[in-house]
């Protein structure tokens, strides 16, 4: 069984050899039972831990369970927030595989299903991304929104205002202008795509700050107390999920709009399979304001884990 490093992962991939791999998933035939979501509790901030199981249907695939979990009080001990594991196995054998760094892993396939449902609700011609935090998933949510639109300026806006300025440094370049702002109002009145990864409990986008044709990108908020968007912005975008199941039982912005009125659980355009497989449409006209909340599938880390293997295979 090999082990695979976070390095060895950034090696293989390219967002949009990713961005089709998933793409390619979500129109497949892939089981992804609702994760396992147990709380644990700690003196300085709960805790979770995360279990989620995927498998190709047919014959002559993959299977694999990804353990993760989240611990906010972490980065304060000088460790990272989230941890874990991907265990890829033979799909006819159950035969152990590959594992896979965990937290890797997920940087690249959370910010690619970003952009895969980018692809189908951002303006063609998006050119302004907000970026809303300055964590370890910004980096990757910038590149990967930038490997399917054209954007050439980036806004990272974070409560710290010192990281955002180190990491708009980082990523400036030519070709892709990166700074650092302090008032994420004016930022997000100027941008095409606004894409939050937070661990915010109060809204940071309002739906007031929003101009016609926006795309907004919610990943940070991974349970119903969590939210980056306030009820405005919701019910004036038409929504999209990565999976209803988990969008409507552990995404906060969806699922605190449902309890306030300002969104129908029947108002939900779409998830991700519908885009995928052509069952709704994308993006109706320019002036449309888009929402895209994931939480995080099972079938993005099977995909990600399997374009890995193969191609560590090769080499």
């Amino acid at each position: 069984m090999r082990v695979v490093s976070a390095e060895e992962i950034a090696s293989v991939l390219t967002y949009p050899d990713l961005i089709a791999a998933l793409r390619d998933a979500f129109a497949g035939d892939i089981a992804a039972p609702a994760r396992h979501h147990h709380e644990i509790s700690r003196p300085d901030a709960d805790a979770t831990l995360l279990i989620m199981p995927a498998w190709h249907r047919g014959p002559g695939g993959y299977a694999g369970v990804k353990v993760v979990s989240v611990f906010p009080g972490n980065p304060a001990r000088g460790q990272p927030s989230v941890v874990g594991s991907y265990l890829l196995l033979d799909g006819d054998s159950g035969r152990p595989l590959a594992v896979l760094d965990g937290p890797a892993l997920t940087l690249w396939r959370t910010a690619a299903a970003s952009a895969l449902a980018a692809s189908y609700l951002a303006r063609d011609d998006a050119r302004r991304l907000v970026m809303v935090g300055a964590g370890a998933l910004a980096p990757h949510l910038i590149a990967a929104h930038a490997s399917v639109r054209p954007i050439a300026d980036v806004a990272i806006w974070n409560r710290t205002p010192a990281r955002a300025g180190a990491l708009a440094a980082a990523l400036d370049r030519p070709g892709l202008r990166v700074m650092a702002t302090t008032d994420l109002a004016a930022a997000v009145r100027g941008a095409d795509v606004i894409s939050c990864a937070t661990l915010s409990r109060a809204p940071l986008v309002r739906g007031a700050w929003l101009t016609p044709g926006a795309h907004v990108d919610l990943v940070g908020s991974y349970n119903p107390a969590m939210r980056e968007s306030d009820d405005e912005a919701v019910a004036m975008a038409r929504v999209f999920v990565d999976t209803r199941a988990g969008a409507l039982k552990e995404g906060g912005d969806i699922v605190q709009a449902i309890a306030a009125g300002a969104l129908a659980e029947s108002e939900i355009a779409g998830d991700v399979h519908d885009l995928c497989r052509g069952a709704v449409s994308g993006r109706r006209g320019p002036e449309e304001i888009t929402l895209f909340k994931s939480v995080g599938a099972a079938i993005e880390d099977l995909a990600a884990a399997v374009l890995v293997f193969e191609r560590l295979s090769r080499v």
